[in-house]
């Protein structure tokens, strides 16, 4: 493919990205970053969401922005206030950070059901509020 042919294609799929603006409340410090993910169904609850951002937290409420093509996804956040760019858990598996998701979807032992965290994202710029909690205690 030539130079101009691959430009052309990468621009036609930039223009149909959305940005989708999420706004984190439920932040406790400023320490570290807040987190975000956009997961297909597919990859729902797993580390291999096709698109993520972060922004530095900020106490109350943090926005990340990420970009993404339209279609139907979940929203899984945390605060990230170690910096190590993963969740921490207990012996159980329950994490240990502050964690949401879109809809402010039920927390469960296994996480939120698909059904309750769904988006539609559509063209353009949208926005969504969701709010950090810890699963258990604190």
């Amino acid at each position: 493919m030539g130079g101009a042919a691959l430009a052309l294609c990468l621009f036609a799929g930039a223009a149909h990205a959305s940005m989708l603006a999420i706004h984190i409340t439920g932040v406790e410090d400023d320490r570290g970053h807040v987190r975000v993910e956009l997961c297909t169904k597919q990859t729902f609850l797993t580390g291999a969401c096709p698109y993520s951002a972060a922004a530095p937290a900020t106490a109350g409420e943090t926005v990340v922005e990420v970009q993404a093509p339209p279609g139907e996804y979940a929203i899984q956040a945390y605060h990230d206030d170690t910096d190590t760019g993963h969740v921490h858990q207990n012996f159980l598996g329950i994490p240990k950070e502050r964690i949401g998701f879109s809809n402010d979807a039920p927390l469960r032992v296994h996480g939120p059901k698909w059904d309750d965290a769904v988006i539609e994202l559509g063209s353009g710029l949208q926005s969504v509020t969701l709010h950090l909690r810890h699963l258990i205690g604190k």
